[in-house]
């Protein structure tokens, strides 16, 4: 059977969330492991789903884009990264926490672009490069799993190693927004096409990309496998038809520490 669906990035950030909730490495840590879950608009549907409630998402951010450009949300608006011990939230820091993860933990940071290789890079709008720039190295060298929920909304159809050492916020001279780097981050992508994968045994396809008038930034997918399977899919789909689209917090510029270029 074959069924033909179309997403928006919210539909499809729900979609990655609840499909997340399969993935092997989720379901170990949650019942004998540590998830870190960091700040993004992907993870916050995520923090919905295994918290089982509503949270306020757009303060579930950290850096973000909007019609304005890249921005910052000020910390003191931010909803704190979460930490899970053995499926229930606990008040340790993210960040120490990742000095006694191992293998069966799992560190859960989104991503601003997938390149054409399959790579998936962070901007950086601190100087010292935020929440990642102060754990990777951390979390490589002790072998903890990085997961990384992303649409297809931030593939980007080029390789970004050599922008990566074009960019950096000292390099840029005008900006609409928050100057910011570029920074790889090594992990497991799992996007739309890894969900679908995930929630049944199909084939999918990308079809189109793109819309109007609400649709924009969308994607349609065309899935093939047994009709029990896809019918499956498709109803687990119909069920988060009319997602909201997340809205942004904004700071004040005048306050912000954040540097934005802009023409003198």
């Amino acid at each position: 059977m074959k069924a033909q669906i179309t997403l928006t990035p919210a539909e499809a950030k729900r979609l990655i969330a609840r499909a997340l909730l399969q993935h092997p490495q989720i379901k170990r840590a949650l019942k004998s492991g540590v998830i870190v879950l960091n700040l993004g608009s992907t993870n916050a549907y995520l923090a919905e789903e295994l918290l089982g409630r509503d949270i306020e998402k757009e303060r579930f951010v950290a850096g973000l884009i909007d019609f304005n450009g890249t921005c910052v949300v000020p910390k003191r608006e931010r909803i704190s990264s979460f930490v899970l011990r053995e499926g229930r939230v606990v008040d340790e820091n993210p960040e120490d926490m990742t000095r006694i993860m191992g293998p069966d933990d799992v560190f859960v940071k989104g991503a601003n672009a997938v390149d054409s290789a399959g790579a998936a890079w962070v901007m950086l709008a601190s100087e010292t490069g935020g929440t990642l720039g102060r754990v990777l190295g951390t979390l490589m060298a002790r072998g903890v799993p990085i997961l990384i929920p992303v649409g297809l909304e931030k593939y980007v159809p080029t390789l970004l190693d050599l922008a990566a050492t074009k960019t950096g916020i000292h390099q840029i001279e005008l900006s609409t927004g928050s100057a910011v780097g570029l920074m790889p981050l090594p992990g497991e992508i799992f996007s739309e096409i890894e969900a679908f994968k995930l929630m049944g045994d199909v084939e999918v396809y990308i079809v189109g990309a793109g819309g109007i008038g609400g649709g924009e930034g969308s994607y349609t997918f065309m899935l093939e496998g047994d009709e029990s399977v896809v019918k499956d899919i498709f109803d687990r789909v119909e069920k988060i038809r009319g997602e909201k689209n997340l809205g942004s917090v904004r700071g004040s510029c005048g306050s912000c520490t954040y540097t934005c270029p802009e023409r003198k």
